[in-house]
């Protein structure tokens, strides 16, 4: 269900390396505000979790505050969002964020995990299928649908998070939950495999859509792969990879791979569900697919399993014995020019935010009236419109303040995001 990780960063082996990277980290710390507050898509690679993506992020920016908008498995790919510095408070408008996801489903054997990474519950069987009768079963997962999530999830039984019980082989009894599918369209049936894309409303667990599927077909089904595409207003069209983001910063050694966590690292504690901030710093930003823990050195990890057995000993879950790592940021061709931690370059990698929350129109406030929204007070902003709240800017790019509407243009700070 998910690799067991921690982070790694490779050592400087001359002082002149090191002072390479001083130099190079000195002028991403000196990076403007448009960037030190804003929002960065990233598209997580597999074997990563959304923490260790985070974790990257933040020694490549410089900057601690960073969170991200709903977690992806380790084996799931595609849209991670962040949010740095004041904007990580934007979070709690995105916890209930709609998400679009392709992947793949394997039928023939069902696993404990309900996706590639967990342990057969049965012996697999062939399977050969017909788009007819997989159409009719997908039928039976659009809508508002009553879904099981999978034993090893983070939905607590008299409060114990599932997860800790199904890895004590203990038995788990999940009560359905309402869910809604609001599109599953079936883009090709392979002999036993199905590619779907789905959109979905947040607490959707496709691990679930794909094992229950294999229940009503009955030969057992898996998720064999994910990959997000979409998540609120944000697509893999706005992505950049970590090894992108390093490049531009002048940060590459910050984009390997994370080597495994010692076999004898345990899953100790869950993060919370939803999003949430206190005191401007994002607390957890959790997609209800995959739960995310921490090892006892405090590295997240989404894997409820311990690690099984290699042909070289215990490896941990989800790694093979062969595993290739992340490559760093490849070199320029002759006569390319590489960026090197420009605010100009970086700019680029950020969400402009005006895109952010489109449903919110946006105003700009003049130097005073922002003053005003800074120090709490109601003011009059030139917006007719009948929206309920607004983004409110001083310039182009300063988001400065979510502002609710009081009455016609009267308009109180929900939440002040510029000091």
């Amino acid at each position: 269900m998910s690799d067991w990780v921690t982070e790694s960063l490779e050592e400087c082996e001359t002082s002149s390396n090191h002072s390479m990277t001083q130099s190079r980290n000195a002028s991403v710390s000196q990076f403007p505000n448009f960037l030190m507050n804003g929002v960065l898509i990233i598209d997580k690679p597999s074997g990563l979790t959304s923490h260790d993506v985070v974790n990257r992020v933040r020694r490549i920016l410089q900057q601690r505050s960073i969170g991200h908008l709903g977690t992806l498995d380790p084996m799931a790919t595609g849209v991670l969002p962040l949010v740095t510095g004041n904007l990580t408070r934007l979070a709690q408008f995105y916890t209930t964020s709609e998400k679009i996801y392709e992947g793949t489903i394997r039928f023939g054997f069902a696993t404990d995990t309900y996706d590639a990474e967990g342990q057969p519950t049965a012996p697999a069987q062939e399977v050969t299928l017909s788009p007819e009768e997989i159409e009719a079963a997908a039928g039976r997962f659009r809508g508002v649908i009553e879904q099981t999530p999978p034993p090893f999830s983070a939905k607590k039984i008299h409060g114990v998070p599932a997860y800790k019980l199904a890895r004590q082989q203990k038995e788990v009894v999940l009560k359905p939950v309402q869910v809604e599918i609001k599109e599953l369209a079936i883009l090709a049936v392979e002999i036993d495999r199905v590619r779907f894309r789905a959109r979905v409303a947040s607490g959707t667990y496709m691990r679930s859509v794909a094992h229950e599927m294999g229940q009503l077909l009955t030969c057992g089904a898996h998720l064999e792969s994910l990959r997000r595409t979409a998540v609120a207003e944000f697509t893999l069209e706005d992505a950049h990879t970590i090894e992108e983001l390093a490049a531009a910063a002048g940060n590459c050694n910050v984009a390997r791979t994370p080597t495994p966590a010692s076999p004898l690292a345990s899953c100790d504690a869950l993060g919370s569900r939803g999003g949430s901030s206190e005191n401007g710093r994002l607390l957890k930003t959790v997609d209800n697919d995959e739960p995310e823990t921490k090892s006892p050195e405090g590295t997240p990890e989404n894997s409820p399993l311990a690690v099984r057995p290699g042909p070289n000993g215990p490896r941990p879950v989800g790694t093979s014995e062969d595993s290739p790592p992340v490559p760093l940021a490849s070199k320029p061709e002759s006569g390319e020019s590489r960026p090197g931690g420009t605010p100009e370059t970086l700019q680029d990698f950020f969400v402009h935010p005006r895109k952010l929350l489109p449903d919110f129109p946006s105003v700009t406030a003049d130097e005073p009236t922002a003053a005003r929204i800074r120090s709490g007070r109601t003011v009059n902003l030139p917006q007719l419109s009948r929206a309920r709240q607004v983004k409110v800017f001083q310039g182009q790019r300063d988001l400065i303040a979510i502002a609710t509407r009081v009455a016609g243009t009267l308009f109180h700070a929900k939440l002040v995001l510029s000091g």
